[in-house]
């Protein structure tokens, strides 16, 4: 049990409790975990012996950076409860890269090394940002990356995306999911959402804090006695495999890829920070300067271990912030400990393998309450910003909503604009970010001073009753 005198995000669980709760952050992350490295080792038409190399490599980095942002090493890890994954921000840039016939895998991870160093030496200089998120923009950024994150957990319950990447006489090929959003995923989707909720509601205790573990049990063994679960190619997957350093040879230098890539940081740095400010908030511990320097430093180190280990770059991943929110367990220990376990699946490819045959409709039911926790949060903050004496602030938000829901609701909104521009133009997280902390500027000042006076007595006036 917690005391007084131990902060909840520093409090050390029993060993039996820390692997529950660990695994439980683990096979939340785990399908985004894997499916970095599934797209560019399509991309590049590896071997299916590559691909497989490829996510144990990605596995254990996952594992290895986890510890270093939720134990903290030197000035590197925020010492809060984050779960660190492959970004999506750099598949882009990456698959291009895989489609240039004059370079080649190691291309890639030479880009991934620089941008992870050019990441270290900047997150001091990012971190410098804070004073510009007061809550009116914070609660605005929170809510944005809920509502999209909600996409993915509604595909998620329909059994994946509408179009899914598969590899075809080893050329990597786009079609129509044929499974997509059967009445037996999302029947199954809504049989784990439903024990999540009534897990939270009527039991008490540990299994309360797994509710979203013990939810996707349920729906794991119901899809395995329909027959729906696949343990195909667990004989052929080895026992152990070690994962060697520079596995494909040592990294080449391009310098187009190496500026795409640094492009890529600086969006994952901006999505981080309104990461660590959400997570900030769920757990009651404020992320300042030095604090989020700290974190975001860890997405460059992460980026160049994963360069080294021949994964891709990292970050924060959103929907374990999510299920930090679900539980109510704060413990960064608990995501130190689903960081050994990540890197035993790197390293004992078998058990990876059991974990990677959790159907996506499974983690569905999970995904929403999760990423539907994130937007939640956004609105209690921004339930604490004076609307009725300032109506700026509602300009703020409502043109900051709309900019971050384009790249949600119109994918193809800015398929004209010139290509350079797309990682920055799909990132709804960022369009919304930038938008809020611009129009706070505009109308407020950059201390918008007013909304954290407003925050400070909503706070004070709470801790009151």
């Amino acid at each position: 049990m917690n005391t007084s005198s131990t902060d909840p995000v520093d409090e050390k669980l029993p060993v039996g409790k820390l692997t529950a709760l660990g695994m439980q952050h683990v096979l939340v992350m785990y399908a985004g975990a894997i499916a970095v490295p599934l797209i560019i080792g399509g991309a590049l038409n590896l071997a299916k012996s590559d691909i497989a190399f490829l996510i144990s490599a990605d596995l254990f980095c996952c594992g290895l950076v986890t510890l270093i942002q939720s134990l903290g090493i030197w000035k590197f890890g925020i010492k809060m409860p984050v779960m660190m994954g492959v970004t999506f921000a750099a598949v882009g840039p990456m698959v291009a890269m895989a489609g240039n016939p004059q370079l080649t895998i190691v291309h890639i991870y030479g880009a991934v090394i620089v941008a992870g160093i050019f990441c270290v030496f900047a997150a001091p200089y990012m971190s410098r940002l804070m004073r510009f998120f007061p809550p009116v923009v914070t609660g605005t950024v929170i809510s944005v990356i809920g509502i999209s994150l909600m996409g993915v957990g509604i595909n998620w319950a329909a059994g994946g995306q509408p179009v899914i990447g598969t590899l075809v006489d080893g050329v990597f090929k786009k079609i129509p999911n044929p499974d997509y959003g059967s009445p037996t995923s999302l029947g199954i989707a809504l049989v784990v959402l439903v024990s999540i909720l009534l897990i939270t509601k009527y039991v008490k205790g540990f299994i309360a804090n797994i509710s979203v573990l013990s939810g996707m049990i349920i729906g794991f063994v119901i899809a395995m006695a329909m027959g729906k679960i696949s343990f195909y190619g667990l004989g052929d997957a080895e026992w152990f495999s070690f994962i060697r350093p520079f596995h494909y040879g040592w990294p080449k230098f391009d310098l187009g890829s190496i500026i795409s890539m640094c492009l890529v940081m600086i969006v994952t740095m901006i999505e981080s920070t309104g990461m660590f400010i959400a997570l900030g908030e769920i757990v009651g511990k404020k992320v300042d300067d030095k604090t989020l320097a700290r974190g975001l430093r860890v997405d460059g180190l992460g980026s160049v271990i994963g360069g080294v280990f021949n994964t891709f770059p990292y970050t924060s991943f959103s929907q374990n912030v999510g299920l930090v929110g679900v539980t109510g367990v704060r413990s960064r220990y608990v995501c130190a400990a689903a960081g050994v376990i990540l890197m035993l699946f790197g390293l004992f490819p078998k058990m990876a393998h059991v974990a990677a045959s959790i159907p996506q409709f499974v983690l569905g039911g999970a995904g929403i309450v999760m990423f539907g926790m994130v937007a939640a949060t956004g609105i209690k903050i921004l339930s604490n910003v004076d609307f009725q004496h300032n109506r700026h602030n509602l300009f703020i938000v409502a043109v900051s909503f709309g900019a971050g829901m384009i790249p949600i609701v119109a994918p193809s909104f800015f398929d004209k604009m010139p290509v350079f521009l797309s990682t920055i133009l799909h990132s709804g997280i960022l369009l919304a970010s930038s938008m809020a902390v611009l129009l706070n500027l505009f109308f407020n000042g950059k201390g918008s001073s007013e909304d954290s006076r407003s925050h400070a007595l909503a706070a004070a006036q709470s801790s009151d009753h």
